[in-house]
């Protein structure tokens, strides 16, 4: 389908060589010619009108017009009266078309963790953060700048983990960043730099982190975890001096990293001279238990906090920060000139601006009412459709576990629910190689309304029954 150019008249790409024994009228049919033929100008596009590419090209009009009539003769375009000149051939009919791959299977009810609930994106705050950003941001915000982030954003930030993470911040530590992802690829990036060469990671754990690893230049090392969290007599016995961890909200098994796990950690980083990455993610969302504080804020300079608003806003605003010491902060603003030379600076006014107005605190204590109801509905179902199934991980976040009978097959139960439009993720998917454990199912809810649990539950009940 071609695009259909609003305004003014559209350009388009013609080259013409005063030197060539080729005269311009045939070196312009020609060029038209391939464009269309190459796909360049599609079917029904609108031309520039005679008078227009004239005045670009530097031609007579009576030239163009001549070109024009010849291609329309010749079937590449056609003109009517009072409209514009426009693409009349296809070249698709000409050319092999490629085997597409055939598509996903696309789940009715889909349970897959670490997604928020995207219909409550807070559009309209989000737009008056634009605005407001938009109108206030000086000249010198419009060009590039300090690759570390705003330097407004940055205090934002670190007044706001103060405040909720209970983190030891500081607004010249902090780098921004485009979310989780980035962060941490720059954190590693920094860390190899200064003569890191394995990092430790949980096991079961976050897809991403071995091969996050493994592009720094690292070796993965994996650390079983238990209902304590990150088994750190474990760590121990490694040669890793970096460990990344999800303390107040493991993924996947949703385990709270202990007191007496935390203070270990944080002895071993000391005695190693290594350092923890910690992935924050979640902290926003707790419901019947005390918030747990960041690890950075213990032990700033043995932690770096890496965060971001894909959570608690939406994956597509791609933003967040690393809080790192000192000594690593300047090598991970290093990192980030090198990588991209900074983060999109109207999108950071724009952050900066929805939590200074109190807005953004407004949507987060909104959307944990929102997944407090979301959770009670998994629960309730589980208890309805099978009883006795355990569902762990339930303090914080928006995903659970629900642990297997031992012996029941887990990858036949998810592909069992995806014959019935139900989409499951298996425990084990988040194991390692080596990893060992029961089977479970993990329950994601962010995405899911209340009758989608309610329905999706049901439908696989008797799955989970049997396990």
């Amino acid at each position: 389908m071609a695009v259909e150019w609003s305004g003014s008249t559209p350009e388009v790409f013609i080259r013409l060589d005063r030197q060539s024994p080729e005269t311009l009228g045939s070196q312009m049919r020609n060029a038209l010619r391939t464009a269309v033929r190459e796909g360049r100008l599609h079917m029904g596009e609108r031309l520039p009108s005679s008078r227009r590419l004239a005045a670009d090209l530097g031609v007579s009009r009576g030239l163009v017009q001549a070109t024009y009539e010849q291609l329309e003769a010749e079937g590449y375009l056609q003109a009517f009266g009072g409209s514009a000149t426009r693409v009349a051939f296809s070249p698709q009919a000409t050319r092999v078309p490629s085997p597409k791959p055939p598509p996903a299977a696309r789940m009715e009810i889909d349970f897959a963790p670490g997604r928020p609930d995207l219909n409550s994106f807070p559009a309209r705050d989000w737009l008056w953060a634009c605005g407001e950003a938009t109108r206030t941001a000086s000249a010198r915000d419009m060009g590039y700048d300090d690759p570390q982030g705003s330097i407004r954003l940055r205090r934002v930030i670190a007044s706001y983990l103060q405040r909720v993470r209970g983190a030891f911040a500081d607004a010249d530590d902090l780098v921004i960043c485009s979310g989780f992802t980035q962060g941490t690829a720059l954190t590693l990036a920094a860390l190899r730099d200064a003569g890191v060469t394995s990092v430790a990671v949980e096991d079961p754990g976050h897809l991403d982190m071995p091969v996050l690893v493994r592009r720094a230049g690292l070796n993965p090392v994996f650390v079983p975890v238990d209902d304590r969290g990150l088994v750190v007599d474990e760590l121990a016995r490694t040669k890793a001096t970096a460990v990344i961890v999800t303390p107040a909200h493991q993924t996947p098994t949703g385990v709270v990293l202990t007191p007496e796990r935390r203070l270990a950690l944080l002895q071993w980083a000391e005695q190693v001279g290594g350092v923890v990455i910690e992935d924050d993610y979640d902290s926003e969302f707790r419901y019947d238990k005390q918030p747990v504080g960041s690890l950075q804020g213990l032990a700033a300079d043995r932690v770096v906090s890496v965060g971001s608003v894909s959570k608690s806003l939406a994956p597509a605003i791609r933003l967040g920060w690393v809080s790192a010491p000192r000594h690593l902060s300047a090598r991970i603003a290093e990192e980030k000139h090198r990588c991209d030379r900074g983060s999109p600076a109207l999108d950071q006014l724009a952050l900066a601006r929805l939590i200074e107005s109190g807005r953004f605190d407004r949507h987060l204590r909104r959307m944990r009412g929102v997944y407090a109801a979301r959770r009670g509905e998994l629960v309730e179902a589980i208890g309805e459709h099978a009883p006795g199934l355990e569902l762990t991980g339930l303090a914080a976040g928006f995903h659970a576990v629900a642990h297997l009978p031992r012996g029941a097959d887990e990858a036949e139960i998810v592909h069992a629910a995806a014959r019935r439009s139900v989409g499951l993720q298996g425990l084990g998917r988040y194991r390692s190689p080596y990893g060992e454990g029961p089977p479970g199912i993990v329950f994601g809810f962010g995405d899911v309304n209340e009758d989608a649990i309610r329905r999706g539950i049901a439908a696989i009940g008797d799955l989970l029954r049997q396990g």
